[in-house]
């Protein structure tokens, strides 16, 4: 497992929303993020979440003008820490990280870890809450979700 996990905004709003938000820090402990995300999420962050300064602000500038600010300061974060992963969500942000060469994971991958590491005992009520939330997961991430879950 990577030595670093740098989280974005939708990982924090999503597990809040479905008041697990805890599950983040069961899973992989100290927790690292920006403080564009920590601005966006709007909320205090738990004290196991650690807030770091994006060096080249240049890299996060041109990130950008593809994708929102909090997931350009994440990746340009990543591009800057030795043995992270990140755990985005949006389809565009993981496109960029992974021709950059950077490790990630969602928030439906940290449900199925937690689930794997024996933290939860299903995914299913987790989905069902997330489900009630403005996040949309499609019925094939749900089905592969639950198959890389063993459910």
């Amino acid at each position: 497992m990577p030595k670093t996990i740098i989280s974005d905004t939708s990982c924090f709003i999503i597990l809040a929303n479905i008041r697990e938000l805890d599950l983040l820090h069961k899973v992989y402990g100290q927790i690292l993020t920006t403080i564009d995300i920590a601005n966006l999420y709007g909320e205090v962050l738990p004290e196991w979440v650690t807030i770091a300064t994006v060096t080249d602000k240049y890299r996060q500038q041109l990130l950008e003008m593809q994708i929102d600010k909090g997931e350009s300061s994440a990746i340009a974060l990543a591009l800057e820490t030795p043995d992270c992963s990140l755990v985005l969500d949006d389809y565009k942000a993981r496109k960029i990280a992974e021709r950059l060469g950077i490790p990630f994971t969602g928030t439906i991958g940290v449900i199925i870890k937690a689930k794997l590491l024996g933290i939860i005992p299903s995914i299913q009520p987790l989905l069902a809450k997330i489900k009630q939330t403005n996040f949309r997961i499609s019925a094939d991430i749900e089905l592969q979700a639950l198959s890389e879950a063993k459910e």
